[in-house]
């Protein structure tokens, strides 16, 4: 699982030593994925060890850099797993300054950015039917799309079928009887 040898992104550097220095075992700055694989069109998966929330956050404030921007995320993973915590790290790499909370009962959450762009977070959690699911998607794709905004679309089992073109990211606990062992996380650029 090892990715020595990539470099973080340049202004990353500073702020994250300091923050890792403290948090031994953390291993981001050592198993980053960032500008080389990002921005490859290399299809194999990337895992990395994430070991709490804040790791979570950080780990999608660098994603949000390195995504072009209409991106669409599919994040799957059990409940807790940190898809919400990824979604929050990614609005705060976008610039976003206002608190991201689950969709769960709105179902969606639109964060435009004044210069354009911004975020776009779907939780498809409440919908069992899959053509709902699916109309549901393609509205908010659509007007991801019109806003040059990310789609970050939580439970996307839900849908009839994966769409293409996505980046597909799956989170998991380290020990699912212990949440603070960690998580898991495992990249998919699209095809």
């Amino acid at each position: 699982m090892g990715f020595v040898g990539v470099l973080l992104a340049p202004g990353w550097e500073g702020v994250v030593w300091k923050y890792l220095r403290r948090r031994r075992g953390f291993g981001l700055a050592e198993n980053a994925i960032y500008k080389e694989h990002l921005n490859s069109r290399d299809p194999s998966p990337v895992m990395q060890a994430l070991s709490d929330a804040a790791a979570t956050q950080a780990f999608g404030r660098q994603l949000a850099l390195r995504l072009p921007a209409g991106s669409i995320l599919l994040l799957a993973g059990d409940l807790g797993a940190g898809k919400t915590c990824l979604v929050q790290g990614l609005a705060a790499g976008l610039g976003i300054e206002e608190p991201i909370t689950s969709p769960t009962f709105a179902l969606a959450q639109h964060y435009p950015l004044p210069k354009g762009g911004g975020l776009v977070h779907l939780d498809l959690y409440r919908l069992e039917l899959p053509a709902a699911a699916d109309e549901l998607f393609a509205q908010e794709e659509e007007e991801a799309r019109s806003l040059g905004a990310l789609l970050a679309v939580e439970w996307p089992e839900r849908l009839s079928s994966a769409p293409a073109g996505c980046w597909q990211i799956q989170l998991s606990l380290s020990d699912p009887f212990n949440p603070e062992t960690g998580r898991l996380i495992e990249v998919r650029s699209p095809s």
